[in-house]
């Protein structure tokens, strides 16, 4: 070429497969100190074919099984016909003594990246899931799966169609994403204002994003009682729940409240079995700790307020409790030495009214007179789940409202 410089690079192909013993490396390293071989530049082919180099010469001279000394001289060829350093080299060896067992490739040829997996869950169902946990107050996830279940296939709502086979651990993965804790909020009532708060972050964080309300604390007077009494009685069977409350703990008070809570029950009442102030029922208690306690909390109440207080449990809460809210049964099983072990399985949660139906019909046999498991499904089937658990929780807001009205006035006239 006119005024310029023509330079041609030879390339030498070298057949080094006649190598075959330790000595035979050593003298081609003693013979060859002064010659560099070097790669050419082409891009991932040529670092493939140094690493099919590498891994031919470790599998022939079978680098696993040989002695440290002979090891050294092995990777002093390598680093000297492949033009690696010793760091390099060093990781390489690791990557094909690691894969040898498996007869994979020293490195993973490239591939192309590959598309992530398409969400199962839209957004719109992640909105779905946190207003069904919002107006239940985050009950536990079997519950909330048969929740979603429920308003698929009973309730006939075609936006569940995805939510209503929704396993329980891939619920709390949902629970987990940025766009549903992003909508979850934590209200806090107070009287006369109410404040937004984020949830916390932290593993409790879901389980803390819940409406509470802080009730009106009395002042603490001379010969003033605490507040009213919440009567909690469920059946063991079925664990049908009737929640009542009572100003104070005598038979001119509870008399009237016991007659109220027995025409609530669908069936016959045969007996009652009372703790008597201790801890031996542990249905009934258990219910106390995941139903009383985390809707009407544990301040006193006035007791001029126990009559409000039951119409709420007689309209909205009681009816919802029980043709609406799921509970956990328990599967039975006896062991080898006769031990009735409890197994609580996520196919075991249902309401109270759909146990009640799975009863046999001598169990049916219980149920009032004018009372049909017909009328029963046409009250549950009136309204779904989740609209009676937010016409509950709006019922419980205004009911709050007027402890806390009445302790601003308390404390104005104070």
């Amino acid at each position: 070429m006119a005024g310029g410089v023509i330079i041609t690079r030879m390339v030498i192909d070298m057949d080094e497969t006649k190598l075959r013993t330790i000595e035979q490396l050593q003298a081609f390293l003693v013979a060859t100190p002064q010659v560099a071989f070097k790669a050419h530049v082409g891009g991932a082919g040529d670092d493939n074919q140094r690493y099919e180099h590498i891994s031919r010469v470790l599998a022939r001279f079978d680098y696993a099984h040989r002695k440290k000394r002979e090891r050294g001289v092995v990777l002093a060829y390598l680093r000297h016909t492949s033009g690696y350093g010793r760091a390099q080299m060093t990781r390489l060896v690791a990557r094909w003594s690691a894969n040898r067992a498996a007869q994979r490739p020293l490195v993973k040829l490239y591939r192309p990246p590959v598309a992530p997996f398409a969400r199962k869950y839209s957004a719109l169902d992640v909105a779905l899931l946190v207003e069904m946990d919002g107006a239940h107050e985050d009950v536990c996830g079997p519950a909330i799966a048969h929740l979603l279940r429920r308003a698929y296939c009973v309730y006939g709502d075609s936006r569940y169609e995805r939510l209503a086979g929704l396993s329980v651990s891939h619920l709390y993965n949902l629970r987990n994403r940025t766009d549903y804790q992003a909508q979850r909020v934590e209200f806090h009532l107070h009287p006369g204002s109410v404040q937004f708060h984020r949830p916390t972050q932290g593993p409790q964080a879901e389980r803390a994003c819940r409406i509470r309300a802080h009730r009106h604390r009395p002042p603490r007077r001379p010969g003033r009682v605490k507040g009213v009494y919440h009567i909690t009685c469920v059946d063991e069977v079925c664990q049908w729940q009737v929640q009542a409350c009572v100003q104070g703990i005598s038979e001119a008070y509870l008399l009237a409240v016991l007659a109220l809570v027995m025409e609530q029950f669908p069936f016959e009442i045969k007996g009652f079995h009372s703790d008597n102030g201790s801890d031996d029922n542990a249905l009934a208690e258990s219910k106390n700790a995941s139903v009383v306690r985390k809707h009407m909390g544990y301040s006193h109440i006035p007791q001029k307020y126990a009559k409000p207080i039951n119409t709420f449990y007689l309209e909205m809460f009681n009816p919802w409790l029980n043709l609406h809210r799921p509970c956990m049964f328990a599967s039975e099983t006896v062991t080898a030495k006769g031990k009735v072990v409890k197994h609580y399985r996520h196919d075991d949660v249902k309401t109270p009214l759909e146990r009640l139906s799975e009863l046999c019909a001598k169990a049916l046999a219980c149920l009032k007179q004018g009372v049909t498991l017909e009328d029963l499904h046409t009250r549950a089937t009136a309204h779904t789940d989740l609209a009676a658990a937010q016409a509950m929780q709006r019922a419980k807001a205004a009911l709050f409202e007027r402890f806390n009205a009445s302790g601003t006035r308390t404390a104005r006239a104070a």
